[in-house]
């Protein structure tokens, strides 16, 4: 519910697929995409080779509208590449529509990108003066014209070359005339892994997309590796130096499916771990422990265990809605929510419940929520949030709003809850959040204590805002 979301929103989800002997790639492309639609609703777009050239499919749209006619025939190849897109720089067009192919200098080339280029300004400004064209807002753009305008003598070279020159968040997959290439950026901020089966090899966000594959012999790719797999096999390199990584928490908060293992998590096992941690530091009492589906159905469970308070799901979730609506008015953006999520008065009248979400961003959604609720009988309404309280903005790949949009600048958890309508809210506190990871020190948590290892451009009126002298917590 674009708009209206508590949550951010994520950026992308990339799939590359090498056989050593040609099947119908466009189709074994659909399935591991479909896996990955919880990443982008709004776009989707595949390419391939086909008789030593490359052939682009793409279009608006969720998977099974924009690629089913890939179902219908075999249209066998060696490998590919596919993308879902949620958009956020340069908005919802056709243009920005992934995978991106050109043919230029270095041969032909098709990528798809998840992530952000944190000095994608600077970069586009160089490009730009030095007189390049650009078709696209997206900077994923970006990578391809910095490849063809290097002096490297080598597409290998160029790679490098170009890679050397990007800052911040990108795992994608690319590819150049035969070959499939697979690379994560230093950080390694966002997820990528890479399997095998048979004479098949499958790149892809989320482990998710490498199950429906039947893939069980995989890896993630490493932070700042590059992986080649052509007809002489796979090679792999580590193209820069590793700093200690930066992956973002939010993939596991949020962004995957929880069925997947990223960063070699369980996405379900950590999310658990956040609820029971959420409960620790929660003396309410309550009758109910309630989710808001779907993303916070791992959490409540473990906050129940941990608190020893009955889970039902006293709401329901239409599947159908989607996750593209824009509703400008008050009374549209309810008609949303309630399109969307409904309560169950048979489960929550009279009841003191707890409400377990992800994290809130701007406290629209919640406040529509907390008002179903209350009309559906809710005696208590005690907000939970298995996330600190986000404050800053991301320039790794979340679309999250302005600091002035987001509700935590301006109001307490106690401002909050008068807000929405709620008796209490509570967000889980970023040293118990780490607590939930291995390797706590490897994440970045900069969307919560506005602390960033790479340099950022925050507007000057972003940078102080009433709050900001408050510790994370």
């Amino acid at each position: 519910m674009d708009g209206t979301s508590e949550s951010p929103k994520h950026y992308c989800g990339v799939v590359g697929l090498y056989a050593k002997t040609p099947v119908n790639i466009p189709e074994k492309l659909f399935f591991p995409l479909f896996s990955l639609q919880h990443r982008g609703q709004e776009s989707a777009g595949v390419a391939y080779r086909k008789d030593g050239e490359t052939v682009v499919y793409k279009d608006i749209g969720m998977v099974s509208q924009v690629l089913s006619r890939y179902l219908d025939k075999d249209r066998p190849s060696k490998l590919g590449i596919g993308h879902v897109r949620y958009s956020t720089l340069g908005g919802n067009k056709i243009e920005n529509v992934q995978p991106i192919h050109v043919a230029c200098n270095k041969g032909e080339i098709a990528l798809a990108h998840n992530g952000n280029l944190s000095n994608s300004s600077s970069i586009k400004n160089n490009l730009f003066q030095g007189g390049s064209i650009f078709q696209t807002t997206s900077d994923s753009e970006l990578f391809v014209h910095l490849i063809s305008r290097s002096v490297q003598p080598s597409f290998h070279l160029a790679l490098i070359d170009a890679l050397s020159q990007m800052q911040g968040a990108f795992s994608m997959v690319m590819m150049h005339d035969d070959s499939l290439y697979a690379v994560r950026d230093p950080y390694g901020f966002r997820p990528l892994y890479i399997g095998t089966r048979d004479d098949l090899t499958v790149i892809a966000s989320e482990t998710c997309a490498l199950d429906i594959m039947k893939v069980s012999d995989r890896r993630e790719v490493k932070p700042g590796e590059l992986i080649r797999i052509d007809d002489t096999g796979i090679t792999s390199e580590i193209y820069a130096p590793v700093p200690e990584p930066q992956r973002c928490i939010f993939e596991l908060i949020y962004f995957a499916r929880p069925d997947s293992q990223v960063f070699g998590q369980s996405v379900h096992l950590r999310r658990k771990q956040m609820g029971a941690a959420l409960a620790i530091d929660d003396p309410v009492e309550a009758d109910l422990v309630v989710p808001v589906p779907d993303s916070g159905n791992s959490a409540a469970l473990g906050y129940s265990e941990q608190a020893g308070v009955p889970l039902d799901y006293g709401l329901t979730r239409n599947h159908y809605a989607g996750r593209s609506f824009i509703m400008p008015t008050t009374s549209e953006r309810e008609l949303a929510v309630r399109m969307k999520l409904h309560p169950v008065r048979e489960v929550i009248e009279g009841k003191r419940i707890i409400l377990v979400d992800d994290s809130l961003v701007r406290g629209t959604t919640a406040r529509i929520l907390v008002r179903l609720l209350r009309e559906a009988g809710a005696a208590e309404i005690h907000l939970r949030l298995c996330s600190p309280e986000i404050r800053w903005p991301c320039f790794f790949g979340i679309d999250i709003p302005t600091r002035n949009e987001l509700i935590s600048n301006h109001r307490t958890p106690e401002m909050i809850a008068e807000f929405i309508g709620a008796d209490t809210v509570q967000f889980l506190k970023l040293s118990r959040l780490l607590e939930c990871v291995d390797e706590p020190s490897g994440y970045c948590t900069s969307c919560f204590s506005g602390k960033y290892r790479l340099a950022v451009t925050i507007p000057e009126s972003e940078q102080n805002l009433p709050r900001d002298n408050e510790p994370a917590t």
